[in-house]
């Protein structure tokens, strides 16, 4: 059961709210249709429903609101816009990255593709994709859960009349599992024909909320259309014949040659053509529209007993859908009251969007579900290999140097860049292609998303920048026959600050794409490091320090509850080293204050409403 009480949507400018005092319920086993026209405020109601959007009213799923819900993407199946997904990825890849997000084994991703008919497509990509099978797509996402609930924005908006019929088809099995099933619709035959319950809605207010029959009997009046090429004497034939038979008949010319009768069917105009000797092309019974307005010519009535003789016209057999609206009561409040009542509710808050029930096992999903990886890894390799042979052919630069590709001129070796550019890319693509939001553009800022993402890029770092160090130094010996290259002393050092510049750029990329919401933002912080960071530290290290640290690594090891072995002094030694370093210490500070801004950011968005 959903019930929507009293939702209102936060006031604009000037302009009355979107949604106003809206409350309407759709039961289980039953389709709903929300019908309106554009800017009607239909899908601001489902955004209100979904906690999505501020304001006022509450929605109840099965008797509790969305943010009590313990896993709301098992409560609820939702379709808003298209599948927003990245193109390159193909369709049982963002299925089964979506899986883990909901926590269902990815076996399900295969049985929801037989479950919408494309398991054919599973190894397409997305955007290649035409517009019915990307719905198909998103109904397969949303239903990868087994929700007891959907709610569907338009979903057969753009799908030819085939689609639309497979998915009402699909709706209605939902339906009949014990599902409820709310989807929004502007067109009135489509409402009609596919629900069993028709919510109206008009200027974000209920004007209706009726029976699919009575809803069809009021709103939709069954019409026989006609095409004759003598249209003008047929009418003629049909409204003499309805006089003398005392019967309200409806005769509206749609053009030259198409008639539309109300009030009468097939049988009856057939013969009285067949009578008359008029000859039709085609005569079928419809439905139409009454709240389109038609230009109508009507038949007149005979005279009624007792009046002067003047012809008086029918009446429009379809009541004013307001005077319907106003007989159907508004479901009960829990809280006791009726839907106008909500108006004393306070805001409801925006629902922070949950994270994925199994964050590693979503993000490993996402980096590999695309090439941008191996892309960036062929990239980069291939830029150190250049850069360190030329650097080697030019001489006078050290050995780590030479290994790392990095030149002085640079801020940054490629392997740095690359372990920068993915990790930015790691919350950058979670903002442009959203897979955990309904609404498109709201990433959940769980610590569990956080660390995965960290760990995954700080995983890839470290492996882009071993790659790049082996392709160099194999490109070197078999150039130079191990020429510039010599066996180090220490390597250990050396070793764990390429280590730490590669974790520490990654996650600096992951850190700066999530607050700014853009991988370019995440890569322009990594370059920011290098280039404004590292000459202030460098400035403010200058000089000699009035209290030396020596004996550091001693005083360390009597502080530690177990004694660590003599040679671990070095290890001690090495980090401290290349923390005091002027790139480490810019670094640092760098990760320290992009991760009290992430903090900070999730916190406000947290209490903004």
């Amino acid at each position: 059961m959903l019930q929507a009480i009293g939702l209102t949507s936060a006031p604009r400018r000037a302009l009355p709210p979107m949604v106003d005092d809206l409350t309407f319920e759709a039961r289980p086993g039953q389709v709903t249709a929300l019908l309106g026209g554009p800017g009607a405020g239909k899908t601001t109601a489902l955004r209100l429903m979904l906690e999505l959007e501020p304001g006022r009213g509450v929605t109840y799923f099965r008797g509790r609101p969305l943010h009590r819900t313990p896993h709301p993407g098992r409560e609820v199946g939702v379709l808003l816009g298209d599948v927003p997904g990245h193109p390159a990825r193909t369709v049982r890849g963002q299925l089964r990255m979506l899986c883990a997000a909901a926590g269902v084994p990815a076996s399900r991703a295969d049985t929801m593709l037989e479950v919408v008919g494309i398991a054919g497509l599973r190894d397409q990509r997305l955007g290649s994709l035409s517009l019915g099978m990307d719905r198909r797509v998103a109904l397969a996402a949303a239903l990868l859960a087994d929700p007891c609930t959907l709610l569907l924005d338009e979903p057969s908006a753009g799908l030819s009349p085939r689609e639309q019929n497979w998915l009402h088809g699909l709706l209605r099995g939902h339906a009949a599992l014990g599902g409820a099933v709310l989807f929004t619709t502007d067109d009135a035959k489509e409402a009609a024909r596919s629900a069993d319950r028709v919510v109206s809605v008009e200027a974000g207010r209920l004007v209706a909320d009726q029976e699919a029959a009575e809803f069809a009997r009021t709103r939709l009046r069954p019409r026989v259309a006609v095409r004759t090429p003598h249209a003008a004497r047929l009418a003629d034939v049909l409204g003499r014949e309805a006089r003398a038979a005392q019967r309200a008949v409806e005769i509206v010319a749609e053009s030259g040659s198409r008639l539309s009768v109300y009030g009468s069917n097939c049988a009856e105009v057939g013969e009285a053509a067949f009578r008359h000797g008029v000859l039709v092309h085609r005569l079928a019974d419809e439905t139409g529209d009454s709240g389109a307005p038609v230009p109508r010519t009507r038949a007149p009535q005979a005279p009624a007993a007792g009046s002067d003789g003047a012809d008086a016209s029918v009446p429009d057999s379809a009541p004013d859908t307001a005077t319907a609206a106003a007989r159907v009561p508004a479901p009960a409040d829990p809280s006791g009251g009726r839907g106008r009542h909500a108006r004393t509710r306070p805001p409801s808050p925006v629902r922070r969007v949950g994270g994925p029930l199994r964050p590693l096992r979503y993000e490993l999903r996402r980096v590999f579900g695309t090439a941008t990886p191996l892309l960036t890894a062929a990239l980069v390799v291939a830029v150190s290999v250049v850069t360190a042979l030329l650097l080697a052919r030019l001489g006078g630069t050290p050995q780590n140097r030479m290994l790392a590709a990095w030149p002085g001129l640079l801020p940054l070796p490629p392997a740095a860049l690359g372990a920068g550019l993915l990790g930015a890319l790691a919350f950058g693509e979670e903002y442009r292609y959203p897979a955990l939001a309904a609404d498109r553009g709201t990433v959940p800022r769980r610590m569990g998303l956080l660390a995965a993402k960290l760990g995954v890029c700080g995983a890839l770092a470290l492996l882009l920048g071993a790659l790049a160090l082996t392709a160099d130094a194999a490109a070197l010996a078999l150039v130079f026959d191990q020429g510039p290259l010599r066996t180090p002393e220490r390597w250990a050092a050396p070793a764990a600050a390429w280590a730490g510049l590669l974790v520490g750029c990654a996650w600096a990329g992951v850190l700066a794409s999530g607050i700014f919401r853009s991988a370019l933002a995440g890569l322009g912080a990594v370059l920011a490091v290098p280039v404004l960071v590292v000459p202030l530290v460098r400035k403010a290290l200058d000089g000699p320090s009035a209290y030396p640290a020596s004996g550091l690594a001693g005083r360390l090891r009597g502080l530690s509850f177990t004694q660590w072995p003599p040679e671990a002094d070095r290890l001690v030694l090495g980090a401290l080293r290349v923390m005091t370093q002027p790139v480490g210490t810019a670094l640092v500070l760098s990760l320290m204050v992009l991760l009290c801004a992430y903090g900070f950011t999730g916190l406000r968005a947290r209490v903004r409403w």
